[in-house]
């Protein structure tokens, strides 16, 4: 899989994509990341990549035109163009395996004020946002969708049933988890997960993940059967 960043900091990227999932990922080919300036397609003296909006109001709009010659050089046919901006849709488990689907993403971070709208109209597929706050620019929430994206792709984690049992890969929250020791000042591993009777284990493990999700987002579990 690829991914193109269009971005106005792209240091900000370095880090989060050089360890972990992300740094495996990219070394065993499994996804290629490119990192693009906005600022290397404009063509003045100045890199101007941002102008005061029409109308009046606070802040700057990014431009159009680098934008535009970034995404038209870089866009193939099965190219999906994604647009990381507060007002767009948010961003869930579902949505990354739609887009761990596709075979290449280009996104545009948002900056400013946010990008003039003709470049929504007519280069955008889809819109997105990682939650209901505003960031300084987009290019923190681009790294979140790469990096759950990612890791949903066939060899990227070390377990194919860990993202399966993620939050939200089964409609419902992670319930609680345990390792050795068995107890640990006076705290003990539930008598369940040592019995080594693995229904009985399966069948506390969706429990305990049902009442977890009922009581930090029952919003969840609304319309299924409980």
């Amino acid at each position: 899989m690829e991914f193109d960043i269009l971005t106005l900091f792209p240091g900000i990227f370095t880090g989060p994509l050089d360890e972990s999932i992300l740094k495996r990922a990219r070394e065993t080919g499994l996804v290629q990341i490119r990192v693009h300036n906005l600022r290397d397609f404009t063509h003045d003296k100045h890199r101007v990549v941002d102008d005061r909006p029409y109308g009046g109001g606070p802040g700057m709009l990014m431009k159009p035109e680098p934008i535009f010659e970034a995404v038209e050089k870089l866009q193939r046919p099965e190219s999906c163009v994604v647009l990381m901006t507060p007002q767009g849709k948010p961003f869930t488990q579902a949505q990354a395996g739609l887009f761990a689907g596709k075979p290449h993403l280009i996104i545009i971070c948002g900056h400013y004020e946010g990008v003039d709208e003709r470049v929504r109209e007519a280069l955008v597929d889809e819109e997105i946002s990682i939650g209901d706050y505003v960031l300084t620019n987009g290019a923190l929430a681009a790294a979140v969708v790469v990096d759950a994206v990612t890791r949903l792709l066939p060899g990227a984690i070390g377990h194919e049933q860990s993202a399966a049992d993620d939050s939200f890969a089964t409609g419902m929250l992670e319930g609680p988890q345990y390792t050795r020791p068995p107890e640990f000042r006076g705290m003990k591993v539930p008598d369940v997960l040592l019995s080594g009777d693995h229904g009985a284990v399966e069948k506390w493990r969706v429990n305990e993940a049902r009442e977890r999700t009922r009581q930090r987002r029952p919003d969840l579990l609304e319309g299924k059967q409980t």
